[in-house]
């Protein structure tokens, strides 16, 4: 296939994709814009864990601690985990707050919801309240050490030794990384 011209102040294309290996703004549709702008898998697991806790409560074993009026916090905690997770999914920008009380949702579900609806609950709350809290919005691609080693010398320049007198200030051979010995 041939490389097509860029249009004005458009990236080169060989075959729909750019050359520079990033995603053209056509394939990224809008529905793809608005997970990447939101901690949102962390928001659909703890939705999830708390949907799914929902759901084990009507199991047929009953491992519910029953506190109140017929065990309304084993009900009131899974409800709270999953407005949370919709809420972090829809309102990104408190996720931190959210993060911190969906973890502690989860956690109570332990002793409220047989055991965390059995572990299954109780984990995806709590991993998908960590994967929110750590979350970051528009974070620059990490780079290697070694790449960025190797961009700090490409912008100082070589330094090299030219094996030639010392000029006086004892520093002939340092460059090139070789011992020097006391005179």
């Amino acid at each position: 296939m041939e490389s097509q011209e860029p249009l004005d102040g458009q990236e080169p294309v060989d075959g729909g994709r750019p050359v520079d290996g990033g995603q053209p703004a056509v394939e990224q549709d809008a529905f793809t814009r608005w997970v990447y702008g939101r901690p949102f898998f962390g928001g659909l697991w703890l939705t999830l864990g708390g949907a799914w806790i929902l759901l084990t409560m009507k199991a047929s074993i009953k491992v519910v601690m029953h506190v109140g009026m017929q065990g309304v916090a084993g009900y009131l905690l899974p409800t709270l985990m999953l407005l949370v997770g919709l809420l972090i999914l829809f309102s990104p920008g408190q996720r931190l707050f959210y993060s911190i009380v969906g973890v502690l949702c989860s956690m109570g579900t332990w002793l409220t919801s047989n055991l965390g609806g059995f572990m299954v609950g109780l984990l995806l709350g709590v991993v998908g309240s960590v994967l929110t809290f750590g979350w970051l919005p528009e974070q620059d691609q990490r780079v290697s050490r070694r790449d960025r080693s190797r961009q700090e010398s490409a912008q100082k320049g070589p330094s090299y030794d030219t094996g030639g007198p010392d000029n006086g200030t004892g520093t002939a051979g340092m460059a090139t990384g070789t011992p020097q010995t006391a005179q």
